[in-house]
């Protein structure tokens, strides 16, 4: 039996995604992915399972996320179900779709929160300087 343990991260989310042989049951955080809330995060998380096609019947999936927003988790958990569909099914076909869809399925985003500087009260604001 065949399992495939995934991480996904997007802004200061983490998801975690375990593959294992099934019948296409997918669960975030113990909640069904039919019943995920809002509509735009589950549609989201589930273009992986579109792409990856009969495969994604073959397979269940468990997730769960924490940190962040709605939308940063989404992300998260999109990428860490991608993963584990790959690392699962070892196939350089349903990698090279998800690349060929969007690189963002397979790698990370870096961009991460620039840090604050000392004085002003963001990381780019400065002081108002007065003219006269």
């Amino acid at each position: 039996m065949r399992i495939a343990v995934e991480s996904g991260k997007r802004k200061s989310a983490n998801a975690r995604a375990t593959a294992r042989p099934g019948s296409g049951v997918f669960r975030v955080n113990s909640i069904l992915l039919e019943q995920h809330l809002p509509l735009l995060s589950r549609q989201k998380i589930m273009e992986p399972l579109l792409i990856a096609g009969d495969l994604a019947k073959k397979v269940d999936i468990d997730v769960t996320v924490h940190g962040g927003g709605v939308l940063g988790q989404a992300d998260a958990a999109r990428l860490a179900i991608s993963k584990a569909l790959v690392a699962y099914s070892e196939d350089p076909e349903l990698k090279a779709a998800f690349q060929s869809y969007d690189r963002a399925l397979l790698v990370a985003d870096p961009r991460r929160k620039e840090t604050r500087k000392p004085g002003p009260s963001t990381a780019r604001t400065s002081a108002q300087k007065s003219k006269r």
